[in-house]
């Protein structure tokens, strides 16, 4: 019996930590209902941008992102397009020129992800036009993008704001049950975790794509200098730890494609979560020995550390393992809570559907099956740990759409 009451006080320690963790998020969530801060204007101007895109290969699909950039509801003067080909082995450089890009042409045989990328196009950009652009705004090549996207961005930078993240929607998410479940999770993200922490004056963090940054951000910082597989958590985090309160514009909005399938999905996702065991290591000294320590900080610490009680957790249920295994136990009652886990998580899916008002009937597959979503990634995250020289391999972008077909 002593290794019982040694298993018991484990699970009972184990339990504390992930419930304070939980806890945590909802009391969070709990602030959606507050209202947006209203900040008034530091300087009325109109800045000039960049457009930023790093796109290998994506020839199929990036005309229409060109296109929906060029009929901005902005000054075409203030607004430059550059496209990075990154090791491109189709046309994807030519499409870009033809529709209106400047395109750089960049090859490497070991540096292949997208934060080198970045990295050498604003080495090129501090060196050559060092003052000529405000601020820029990244996006990936499937994107499109709405037409007030740059003059709403234009306004988060005119109130102070130096990091802006834009609404990141799917422009496939009723492709299929996997698809329907990227939505699902960005629309939640979107809703319950960006917005609400810029409502009460935590950070936000930068989403991939989508996102706004000022020049003198870069200036500072003398470029872009991330090097992991998620170099926009890698950035968040920082600039986190710099100081830095990233902003949220929900009216920006970038329409994102995602996998079709679940081999594509299960690939993205380990590399998302190796990404983010590497800003554990490289990030959290950073965050810990910030000389602008405050809420933002402890967020960010809380947010990094999610990955690890997502291990302890495993532990719980081991644990739980051991129990089941040695004591006699009530077999309905794991049963009745991994059906409770279940239906859970299918309501949470149901009402971040109809809050953002996205159409119950047309992303049903995507709400019954969002619970295989989260259990692969549960897997996938402890799969991570022991994947951690994992490389950065192409996502296949197919679904050529207009922004005309998104409104």
């Amino acid at each position: 019996m002593k290794i019982m009451e040694v298993l018991l006080n484990i699970e009972q320690i184990i339990f504390f930590i992930t419930t304070f963790f939980c806890i945590y998020q909802v009391v969070i969530i709990f602030f959606t209902l507050s209202k947006e801060p209203k900040k008034e204007k530091v300087i009325d101007k109109k800045h000039k941008f960049m457009a930023v895109i790093s796109a290998r290969n994506e020839e199929n699909v990036i005309s229409n992102l060109i296109e929906s950039l060029k009929n901005q509801d902005y000054p075409e003067e203030l607004l430059d397009i550059y496209v990075i080909a990154d090791n491109c082995t189709d046309n994807t450089a030519k499409v870009a020129k033809d529709a209106g890009a400047i395109v750089l042409e960049r090859y490497s045989e070991t540096k292949k992800s997208k934060g080198y990328a970045l990295e050498w196009f604003f080495d090129y950009i501090l060196t050559n036009k060092p003052d000529e652009y405000d601020a820029f705004c990244v996006f990936d090549a499937d994107n499109i993008v709405s037409k007030n996207f740059y003059s709403k961005m234009n306004e988060k930078l005119c109130i102070g704001e130096k990091i802006v993240q834009g609404y990141r929607d799917i422009k496939n998410a009723e492709d299929t049950w996997v698809t329907g479940n990227y939505a699902i999770f960005y629309w939640m993200m979107n809703r319950f975790y960006h917005y609400t922490r810029y409502k009460i004056g935590l950070s936000p963090l930068i989403n991939g794509t989508g996102f706004m940054v000022a020049m003198s951000i870069i200036k500072e910082n003398k470029g872009w200098h991330t090097k992991t597989l998620t170099e926009d958590i890698e950035f968040s985090i920082n600039s986190i730890a710099a100081g830095y309160t990233i902003g949220w514009a929900k009216d920006a909005i970038v329409y994102d494609e995602q996998p079709l399938g679940f081999e594509q999905s299960w690939r993205q996702r380990m590399r998302w979560s190796v990404g983010h065991v590497q800003c554990l290591k490289c990030c959290m000294p950073k965050l810990l020995s910030a000389k602008n320590f405050n809420a933002s900080t402890i967020d960010a610490i809380i947010y990094l550390l999610g990955m690890p009680i997502l291990w302890i957790s495993l532990l719980l249920f081991a644990v739980s393992l051991v129990k089941f295994i040695f004591l006699p136990m009530n077999i309905l009652g794991y049963a009745a809570r991994i059906i409770f886990g279940i239906v859970l998580a299918i309501l949470q899916a149901l009402a971040v559907v109809v809050i953002e008002r996205k159409g119950v009937k047309r992303l049903f597959k995507g709400i019954i099956m969002y619970p295989v979503f989260l259990i692969s990634w549960f897997f996938i995250n402890i799969l991570a740990i022991f994947n951690t020289n994992i490389e950065w391999k192409q996502i296949s972008h197919v679904r050529s759409v207009d922004i005309k077909e998104m409104n």
